[in-house]
């Protein structure tokens, strides 16, 4: 069973893929998320960003009951089970890499971070705070390997202060 803490983060990663606020995701949540990534990714290809994020709809779709929809209980049983699925939260993470990398140098800028973080959310987000928690080395920018293992940190994690708590920026209070 999910933590408190890990009903806690999912809740506002839930929110932000409830793209018409009803509280419960549907295909077309999935489809409208997708299309605002594809919108802005940077050189990855948009086919394959969508395809990986619509292609969470069934492993969600799984969890839920008979109607077409999933509810945050329902994304929680799947978030039980991603330490069972660590290649396709890999997947899912190096995808994302690739899509806020907007200038394709293999890094992750705070600017590109800020990107990813308003893109998700779909407003201007403040995440000076949040990324020299994700950049451990302070270099100024997040490697691929740095972002996979925050992106895990994230969903399979239950750690309040390990800094893949806030990949998807501060949490929900």
């Amino acid at each position: 069973m999910a933590s408190e803490f890990q009903r806690r983060k999912v809740i506002g990663v839930f929110r932000t893929m409830d793209v018409d606020g009803d509280g419960r995701l549907t295909e077309a949540d999935f489809q409208a998320l997708a299309q605002r990534w594809k919108a802005v990714a940077g050189p990855v290809d948009p086919e394959r960003l969508a395809s990986i994020m619509t292609g969470w709809w069934p492993v969600l779709r799984s969890a839920a009951g008979p109607d077409d929809v999933v509810t945050l209980d329902e994304v929680l049983l799947v978030v039980e089970s991603l330490g069972d699925m660590a290649d396709a939260v890999s997947g899912t993470a190096d995808a994302m890499f690739e899509a806020i990398d907007l200038n394709g140098d293999g890094l992750i800028s705070r600017s590109e971070y800020g990107a990813l973080i308003e893109t998700w959310n779909g407003t201007p987000t403040a995440t000076d705070e949040i990324f020299p928690r994700l950049d451990l080395d302070g270099d100024g920018h997040l490697t691929r390997d740095e972002f996979r293992t925050h992106w895990t940190e994230f969903w399979a994690g239950d750690n309040p202060s390990a800094p893949g708590t806030y990949v998807f920026g501060a949490l929900v209070e």
